[in-house]
């Protein structure tokens, strides 16, 4: 391991038990009420019971197809549109507009609209956090695309390749750092609106589950829910980051022998 990776990954290790340490001193003096802030330790054990005992390794799991099906539906929409695009300027000029009109649009503000036409069902789910994960990758995938240099295009106009050719042999590796970070953003968003979407649908996953939780006042299991979900979401995102510097090994590569 690089000095460097470890040097961060030693000062991340030390800012989490500070963070610990503050959470176990406001416990031990109860500068807030046991009942909505319980310590690390009794949060720990409501974990591990509920995982042993309980149906939570259930909700995890039901938790996590949600956000892997939304994400692998917006992944996959949003490289096709974005790749068509993205290599067309004319695409570009006259679907900017439209696009720009749809980005900043909430994903939350489309649950009445899905709940209207699709009604309280997992498609509804899917489809808002397929809706919501979308334009981090689309957007990425179209200036990835859009911003190829243009002695690649006159290359590839020498070499004679067709427009296939030119796009899964020079367009898309030049693309994929940019389609990837993309993706990493879409997953993050996937898990949040995962969350949302269970707590309005009251699909039986790990949303509705905290809910559950808050309402009874059991704080513990709340608190023990919720850093389930930072587990989540970190873990996702070390495993796409894995995924990412596997499919672009060959930059390092490149510039090695440079």
């Amino acid at each position: 391991m690089r000095p460097g990776r470890l040097y961060w990954l030693g000062a991340s290790v030390l800012f989490t038990a500070a963070l610990l340490a503050v959470w176990q001193l406001a416990s031990d003096f109860r500068l807030v009420s046991p009942v909505f802030m319980p310590s690390p330790l009794r949060a720990w054990n409501a974990l591990v019971f509920n995982f042993t005992e309980g149906v939570l390794g259930q909700r995890v799991l039901l938790t996590l197809q949600h956000m892997f099906f939304g994400w692998l539906l917006a992944s996959a929409a949003g490289v096709a549109i974005g790749a068509l695009i993205g290599i067309s300027p004319f695409a570009r000029t006259y679907l900017a507009p439209s696009l720009e009109f749809f980005r900043p649009l909430p994903a939350s503000a489309v649950f009445p609209v899905a709940i209207a036409f699709i009604g309280l069902s997992e498609n509804m789910v899917l489809f808002v956090i397929a809706f919501g994960a979308l334009w981090p990758t689309l957007l990425s995938t179209i200036n990835g695309f859009a911003t190829i240099k243009p002695r690649l295009d006159e290359f590839a106009r020498l070499i004679g390749l067709s427009r296939w050719q030119y796009i899964m042999q020079i367009a898309l590796p030049n693309a994929l750092p940019d389609i990837l970070a993309g993706m990493r953003l879409s997953l993050t968003i996937a898990l949040i609106l995962s969350v949302t979407g269970e707590i309005l649908s009251g699909s039986p996953g790990l949303g509705h589950w905290i809910l559950l939780q808050a309402r009874g006042f059991r704080s513990p299991d709340l608190f023990a829910g919720v850093l389930l979900f930072g587990v989540i979401g970190y873990a996702s995102s070390q495993l796409v980051a894995l995924l990412e510097a596997r499919l672009l090994r060959w930059r390092g590569d490149s510039f090695g022998r440079m």
